[in-house]
C-alpha cells in the first residue's frame, strides 16, 4: 500500500461522500421496519414488500423503491452511478 492510500475501514463518512466527487452511490435491499424507520411513523409499507433503497456514497439515504430497476432509475435521476456492493 502506498503512503497515501487508506484501508476502506479508515475512510471517514466524509470520505466515502467524496469518492467521485460525489457522483456515486449504491442499492441494496432493506428490510420493511428499516423503510419505516427511514420514512417515518405514518408510512404505511406491506410486510410483503420487497423494498430497495439508494444511499449515497457516505450511506445518507436517497429513496426507496419498490425494484432494483425503480432504484436504478432513482440513481439516474439524481445523476449517481450505482454502484454494486456485497
Amino acid at each position: 500500500m502506498m503512503m497515501n492510500e487508506k484501508k476502506s475501514a479508515d475512510l471517514t463518512p466524509q470520505d466515502l461522500a467524496l469518492l467521485g466527487e460525489g457522483a456515486l452511490g449504491y442499492i441494496r435491499e432493506i428490510e420493511i421496519n428499516e423503510a419505516q424507520r427511514l420514512l417515518g411513523t405514518g408510512a404505511s409499507v406491506s410486510a410483503e414488500s420487497t423494498l430497495f433503497c439508494l444511499y449515497h456514497a457516505d450511506g445518507t439515504p436517497v429513496s426507496i423503491s419498490g425494484s432494483k430497476e425503480a432504484a436504478l432509475g432513482s440513481a439516474f435521476e439524481h445523476e449517481l452511478m450505482a454502484m454494486s456492493v456485497h
